[in-house]
């Protein structure tokens, strides 16, 4: 045995197969420091370049230029963030190189997207009781808007409420039965949740095409459609990010120990959550006026 294969063993790292000269070492225990230290990725600058391609073409397309310049742009940015994900997987699941001290830093950058999120939120909220507390002259001096048609809130935004109320139950589920150990039973409340996200986008769906208002009848129709769409975006988002979960679990690549990736998935699904509460109570109900009561 050479001195350098007691040296890596000692050191908890896979050598390799004699003859290999491309093996990439891999450690059975993570590495021997705390520091997240990974290999040369080009990820970093074509997501740069897919992001830039993205915004060229999005200006032209508002611009009366081509749509496919912007398509292609959306295309590379899915592109990259499919590959460079999945090479974050490969560094938990096959190198190890996750430390404690690394998963630290994740949920430190978890929490801090999602506090941009909830800032994202605030400036439509903002714009709605601007508008809802101080009615100008446009409006009629009322709100809602005078000839603007609401829906009722316990009819189906409040359908809507239970099935994300009960898919936020479900995750919940999902991470006891992984903390436990139990991923069959993870996998199962996963794919639960994943089917109560698609089932929530679908009655927000038929709502919007029930809609008495357009999207620029006024300042009542713009605000709606801009907090509840893009709420309905990030559950879509979120949805993607739980079936991804779902796959990973019954993949095995969580443990009771080493779960991030779905607690990640988790927090961000239960924001969609709260945030939806906020705007049930504030867009449907409170801002329907007379007709919600």
């Amino acid at each position: 045995m050479s001195d350098t294969t007691i040296q890596n063993e000692s050191a908890g790292l896979a050598t390799a197969p004699a003859g290999d000269d491309h093996h990439v070492p891999t450690y059975e225990e993570g590495p021997p420091h705390p520091y997240h230290l990974v290999n040369p990725s080009a990820w970093p600058i074509l997501g740069a370049f897919a992001g830039g391609l993205l915004a060229v073409g999005a200006v032209m397309f508002m611009h009366d230029g081509p749509w496919w310049v912007m398509a292609l742009g959306f295309a590379a940015v899915l592109g990259v963030m499919f590959g460079w994900w999945r090479q974050i997987i490969i560094e938990s699941v096959v190198e190890k190189a996750h430390s404690i001290v690394t998963k630290i830093g994740l949920r430190y950058g978890m929490m801090l997207f999602i506090s941009s999120e909830v800032m994202f939120f605030v400036a439509f909220f903002w714009a709605f009781f601007n508008a809802s507390l101080f009615p100008m002259e446009a409006t009629g001096f009322v709100w809602p808007p005078e000839g603007v048609v609401t829906f009722d809130p316990f009819h189906l935004p409040f359908l809507m409420t239970l099935v994300l109320l009960l898919s936020g139950c479900t995750v919940t589920w999902a991470h006891h039965a992984l903390r436990e150990g139990h991923n069959r039973e993870a996998a199962r409340a996963l794919g639960l949740t994943v089917l109560l996200g698609v089932l929530f986008s679908c009655l927000q769906a038929y709502e919007y095409s029930h809609a008495a208002f357009g999207f620029r009848d006024g300042i009542y129709p713009t605000v709606f459609y801009m907090a509840t769409g893009f709420h309905g975006f990030h559950v879509i988002i979120g949805t993607i990010f739980l079936a991804v979960c779902w796959w990973r679990t019954a993949r095995g690549h969580f443990t009771k120990d080493s779960h991030f990736g779905f607690e990640a998935a988790a927090w961000y699904w239960h924001f969609v959550d709260v945030v939806w509460l906020f705007l049930f109570c504030a867009v449907y109900w409170w801002g329907a006026g007379e007709s919600a009561h």
